[in-house]
């Protein structure tokens, strides 16, 4: 007997307006526990607005948004978001540029504090201990994404691809349950495009994190096992990442009828 996957992530009908403008409209999506999803589509298609209304930062004007099967997000305050486990980065990294590599990983793991001010003031044992499992948790996260060798860098001074890469270990260290990417390969060169994918999928297939990628850049679906691709807000495509290679919608949509290879 097969065992059934649980959905992640679910939208019913997701629907955004400012206005008068439809930015996103009635959109119907999951994203099943343990896979990578590709979320696509031309700029402007409402990628980033779709994970501004999943994180909180934006609130629907209809619909629904359901996390972990049952749990009911759709007015969620980002804090609330970010403790039931979905982890994002952003376009533009906020990243702490005068903190190291490693600072700035160790930074992230503070976002949910397990010491009280008296544990940190007094240097007590229970202390000590959560800043010992926070260093090793930083020491992991920078081996599995090869930033062992940089850690003492200054963010900074990363290169571009580097300082995306880093935005990811700042997701990472918060403990998600579902990531979600934000355009992870925006402005990266053939070679730093590479590693970041390899780095993805070791996340997904290493340690099992489920994965939502946003993303314009084809390259993506090199390691997505499903995805569905959006224009001018509405969903035109769902399916395997082999499908959409061949859907004549998205073909025309998206390509302007040159067909992707």
């Amino acid at each position: 007997m097969e065992f059934q996957k649980k959905t992640l992530l679910k939208t019913v009908d997701l629907t955004k307006r400012f206005g008068g403008l439809v930015v996103m409209n009635k959109l119907n999506m999951q994203v099943t526990e343990g896979e990578v999803h590709g979320l696509l589509g031309p700029n402007g298609a409402g990628k980033s607005t779709f994970f501004n209304l999943v994180t909180g930062v934006l609130k629907p004007t209809s619909g629904k948004i359901w996390y972990d099967d049952v749990m009911d997000i759709t007015n969620a305050k980002p804090h609330k978001v970010a403790k039931l486990g979905i982890g994002r980065t952003f376009q533009l990294n906020p990243l702490f540029g005068d903190f190291t590599v490693e600072e700035n990983i160790m930074a992230a793991q503070f976002l949910h504090p397990h010491s009280t001010v008296l544990q940190v003031y007094f240097n007590t044992p229970t202390y000590r201990k959560n800043e010992k499992e926070a260093q090793k948790s930083t020491n992991d996260i920078m081996e599995m994404l090869n930033m062992t060798a940089i850690k003492d860098v200054k963010a900074a001074a990363l290169p571009h691809g580097y300082q995306k890469l880093l935005g990811v270990a700042r997701a990472l260290a918060v403990k998600p349950k579902l990531l979600m990417l934000d355009e992870p390969l925006g402005g990266m060169n053939p070679e730093e495009i590479h590693f970041t994918l390899d780095a993805i999928n070791t996340m997904n297939k290493e340690i099992g994190i489920t994965i939502l990628i946003v993303e314009h850049n084809m390259q993506v679906l090199d390691i997505c096992d499903n995805v569905t691709v959006i224009s001018f807000g509405e969903k035109i495509f769902d399916g395997t990442a082999e499908e959409v290679r061949d859907d004549k919608t998205v073909n025309e949509v998206y390509f302007g009828g040159v067909e992707y290879d």
